[in-house]
């Protein structure tokens, strides 16, 4: 199994966005968490298809982009032309999720799918052989800097043994609350692909993105 670090660019410096996302990816870091958020499924805004299109080809990673989104189906095909490589909508979020991930996987990306904190993970059993990744939320989405839910754990561990029960090698992502005090605690549990944000971003950017590459790496 990988393990990969997906850094938050909801916590970057804008100012800086290219040098910093060029940071992590000469640090180890694979993937770019992008966190795209409408002001209706949860309360922020954040930022959409434009910034995306204007940074995908700063750095080789991989474009990691998180819908919190009403109804995404309306906009997968735009996200794929703005440069997302896996495309993550919320279980809570779709009328018809079937439809959703079918539509990401036919525009050529790999489907993930979320469930918020409330939502038991037995509801996504059925959808796991459909997906490509299982995102977590470990926090209530809508807001970075969040404390970690203890309860999340349990939800991992459920999730892992889920997927191997159906045979499936499923990336399980967990987003919020994760530093580098309580990584392995997630990837104990089954987690292989941790979103970090303020803690990747929040003073030493170069060694803290180091640091978690290398706990995930010797932990493999």
């Amino acid at each position: 199994m990988r393990y990969i670090l997906a850094p938050s660019i909801l916590s970057a410096d804008f100012k800086v966005l290219g040098s910093q996302m060029k940071l992590t990816e000469e640090n180890g870091a694979e993937y770019l968490h992008f966190d795209v958020m409408d002001g209706m499924f949860v309360p922020s805004i954040s930022f959409g298809m434009p910034v995306l299109k204007s940074i995908h080809t700063a750095t080789g990673q991989v474009m990691d982009v998180h819908l919190m989104v009403q109804e995404p189906i309306r906009y997968v095909e735009a996200f794929k032309e703005a440069g997302a490589d896996i495309l993550t909508v919320h279980l809570e979020a779709c009328e018809d999720i079937r439809a959703t991930i079918k539509k990401i996987r036919d525009c050529g990306m790999k489907a993930g799918l979320s469930i918020c904190p409330e939502t038991d993970v037995e509801e996504a059993e059925e959808l796991l052989g459909e997906i490509d990744m299982l995102l977590i939320m470990s926090v209530h989405p809508g807001f970075g800097g969040q404390k970690f839910i203890p309860q999340s754990l349990e939800k991992i561990c459920t999730a892992r043994k889920m997927a191997k029960a159906q045979g499936l090698e499923l990336d399980i992502e967990v987003d919020g609350g994760i530093g580098h005090f309580n990584v392995r605690d997630v990837l104990d549990a089954g987690v292989n692909v941790v979103v970090a944000g303020s803690a990747v971003f929040e003073g030493d950017l170069a060694e803290n993105t180091k640091k978690f590459v290398e706990i995930m790496k010797n932990y493999g």
